[in-house]
């Protein structure tokens, strides 16, 4: 089975953080990342760059990754972007599903705007406020939902670790459909 991890969140909402711990769990996971992406093709992480090119190379990791994961070299990916807006988590799931993805768990990284925000000025790589307020009234706006073809839905609040992530990730199959 092909299964893939559809990270939601914001910019500094801690993410990348999970999908570091998820990886150092199990390390045949397959880490499909936007700024990782942009760092190869552009040089940077902090420039955006035309956003067909990542795509495209988006659609090309997931190729690959079915294919490791058919393989038996990877056991699943992990796809780190904000995929804020539901249009834009729509057209993922659609491309994963038609790529070979077979089950897909959004994990719904929920952590207050003021904290993204004070996360955000200490990075290295900035995302204007204002993204990061539009993307935080996208999410509150059109929340991650089971309808958007997910097959399991983990969402987490700022009350919880990602070690409790880490653990429902690995029950997902035994029931664990949607936590708030």
């Amino acid at each position: 089975m092909a299964r893939l991890i559809l990270l939601i969140g914001l910019p500094g909402s801690g993410k990348s953080t999970l999908a570091r711990q998820l990886l150092a769990e199990d390390p045949r996971r397959r880490l499909i990342s936007t700024d990782v992406l942009r760092q190869q093709l552009f040089g940077s992480e902090s420039i955006q760059g035309s956003w067909l090119i990542i795509w495209r190379q988006v659609q090309i990791q997931f190729q690959q990754a079915v294919l490791q994961i058919s393989q038996g070299i990877a056991s699943e990916a992990i796809y780190d972007a904000t995929n804020a807006q539901r249009r834009q988590r729509r057209e993922v799931i659609a491309l994963a599903r038609a790529i070979g993805f077979n089950y897909i768990t959004g994990v719904w990284v929920d952590t207050p705007i003021w904290l993204c925000l004070a996360r955000n000025k200490r990075r290295k790589r900035t995302v204007p406020e204002e993204v990061v307020l539009r993307m935080h009234r996208q999410l509150r706006d059109a929340p991650p939902t089971l309808t958007e073809d997910l097959d399991c839905l983990i969402h987490y609040s700022r009350d919880q670790g990602s070690e409790d992530a880490c653990a429902d990730l690995r029950f997902r199959g035994q029931g664990v459909r949607e936590r708030t």
